[in-house]
Parts: structure tokens; C-alpha cells; sequence
């Protein structure tokens, strides 16, 4: 407990406004709006901290609706997640988490609701460079022969377009996300030569080299070992020091509990509870849930990865 207002008190002394602006309006498809009446049954409970008024969010998610292979897989879900907050997303084997990120980088996109980052229109937002976005660990290495520093180096990329040397301040940045992962000794070896832990250390150092204000990461903790798993939970704890707002999918919070400040439950698509984490009970914590390996993820990138 103490640990987590610590780290609670360290985040709020070191948020940072980015600006002002209202709500933009996502299109949605004719006949595709969510019935207002799923959107009510959706409402859940809802303790969320009181925070600044005049600090924007870095996400606002308002009235999300997705749908994939036919399914209706988001249901009018309210998301908000201001400087400096870590905020995980929970819940059971397809209640929705890892859509919900993808439509916030632009992987799925919402057939109603609309998204606001960093104040700006989902629609008119550019400065993809203050996101450092982490996909499951299947995507890691996707048969492509490239060196640790190579794929690491890759998250530079929103900032010199495709085609760049690396300048000093770029082999600086990569640098220091090596280090922050405990990687830069492997720097040079191939990311198909690394264990599972180490290639999803890896992908969380590609994103933390764009040195960006918003950090997302989709299961980051499914089937690593402890070390990884003790090194995340650190690497965590830096980003929430230096103030930047990180958005979490996990099956369970683990190590990482301490560090998250509230919880936002999925369940068929709706948000059913947003506040205090809920307590654990046991390796699966939550009702439904029934392993904590990544699941496949078959999108290419729009937006983010643009």
C-alpha cells in the first residue's frame, strides 16, 4: 500500500499539461451507432479519482464501438486516461482489452463513439511519435531476420519518416531504452536468438525509444519468465517517475500492482467497473479468465505505425 501512493504521489508531482481542447466527433457509419439502451446496460460501476480539470486528457475515448469478423466486440465504452496515470485494462478471454488499444492507434477502427489524443481529433492527431505502442509479444520477431538494435531502432522512425540515418540523438535514445530493459549487452545479437522474455523486452524498448508521453502495452506480461517480468514491473516504475501516462492490457496486475492507479474492467464489450484495482483471488483474478498466453494479432498497422 505504501508503495502504491508512493508511486501514486511521485507520477502526480511530475504530470505535464499538453494542452487544451473539447471532444472531437469520430464519423460513424449510418446505422451503426450503438442503441442507447446497450450503452445504459454497459454503464458500470464507476469510482474514478478526481483529477485536474485543466490538465487534458491524453486519452478520451467516448462511446467506442467496434466490431470485428461480424461481432459487435466494443459496446459504447467511456475510457479517460490523464498525464501521468497508469491505468490497466482487465478482464476475461475476448471481453474486448486488446481491441479497445487497437482502435486507439488505429488498428481496428470504431464504427461509432469518438477519440480524442492529447486533446487532438483521432481524425486530424500526427505526432504519433508521443506514443510508444507495445503489441503482443507474437509480433515480435514475424520471421524477419533483424538485430536487437535494429528493431529497437525502428521506433525512431515516426520521426524521420521511413527512410533515415540514425543521428546522435536517435543512437542516444536507443541507447538508453536498451539499457532501461536490461538488452543493451545484446544489442547486437538477432531477435529471433532471444527468448520469449527477452523479445518482448525488446519490443517495450522500441517503444520507449521514441521517448514518447504515452506509453500502451497489450499483454506485456503474458508467458515471459520472472526476470522479465521484474525488469517490466521496473522499467513501469521509471515511466510513472518521469511522469509519462501508460495504458496496460493484462490478464492479472502481479508485480505491476503496486504501480497502477485504477483499474478498468471489460465484460462482453462494456466497461463494468472503473476505479481501485479489484483484489486478486489467486493467479486468475478475474471471473472468465482462463489462460495468460497473447492471442494472435492479424492487423497492420494504420496510424500509429504509419
Amino acid at each position: 500500500m505504501r508503495m502504491r501512493e508512493a508511486s501514486r504521489s511521485g507520477a502526480a508531482n511530475s504530470v505535464r499539461e499538453k494542452g487544451r481542447g473539447g471532444i472531437p466527433t469520430q464519423p460513424v457509419r449510418p446505422g451503426n451507432r450503438p442503441d442507447a439502451t446497450v450503452r445504459d446496460a454497459c454503464q458500470g460501476e464507476s469510482t474514478m479519482p478526481a483529477t485536474d480539470a485543466s490538465a487534458t486528457p491524453v486519452v478520451r475515448l467516448t462511446g467506442g464501438a467496434a466490431v470485428l469478423g461480424g461481432r459487435t466486440v466494443l459496446r459504447g465504452v467511456d475510457l479517460r486516461v490523464a498525464p501521468g496515470e497508469v491505468v490497466a485494462l482487465l478482464g476475461a478471454n475476448g471481453s474486448g482489452k486488446s481491441t479497445l488499444v487497437r482502435t486507439l492507434v488505429g488498428l481496428v477502427p470504431l464504427i461509432g463513439g469518438r477519440i480524442e489524443l492529447f486533446g487532438t481529433p483521432f481524425t486530424k492527431f500526427r505526432d504519433w511519435s508521443r506514443i510508444g505502442y507495445v503489441p503482443q509479444r507474437t509480433t515480435a520477431a514475424a520471421g524477419v531476420p533483424a538485430s536487437v538494435r535494429e528493431v529497437v531502432a525502428s521506433g525512431r522512425l515516426t520521426r524521420r519518416r521511413m527512410m533515415f540515418r540514425l543521428g546522435r540523438d536517435d543512437r542516444t535514445a536507443v541507447d538508453e531504452a536498451l539499457a532501461a530493459v536490461g538488452m543493451l549487452k545484446r544489442a547486437g545479437d538477432g531477435i529471433n536468438q532471444l527468448s520469449g522474455g527477452q523479445q518482448q523486452r525488446v519490443l517495450i524498448a522500441r517503444a520507449l525509444a521514441r521517448r514518447p508521453d504515452l506509453l500502451i502495452m497489450d499483454e506485456p506480461m503474458a508467458g515471459v519468465d520472472l526476470a522479465s517480468q521484474e525488469v517490466l514491473a521496473e522499467t513501469l516504475h521509471q515511466q510513472q517517475e518521469q511522469g509519462r501516462a501508460v495504458l496496460l492490457v493484462l490478464h492479472e496486475l502481479g508485480p505491476l500492482e503496486p504501480l497502477i492507479h485504477r483499474a478498468v474492467v471489460l465484460r462482453d464489450g462494456c466497461v463494468c467497473h472503473d476505479g481501485p484495482p479489484p483484489p486478486a483471488t489467486g493467479q486468475h483474478a478475474l471471473p472468465g479468465h482462463d489462460h495468460v498466453h497473447p492471442h494472435a494479432d492479424d492487423h497492420h498497422a494504420r496510424g500509429l505505425l504509419s
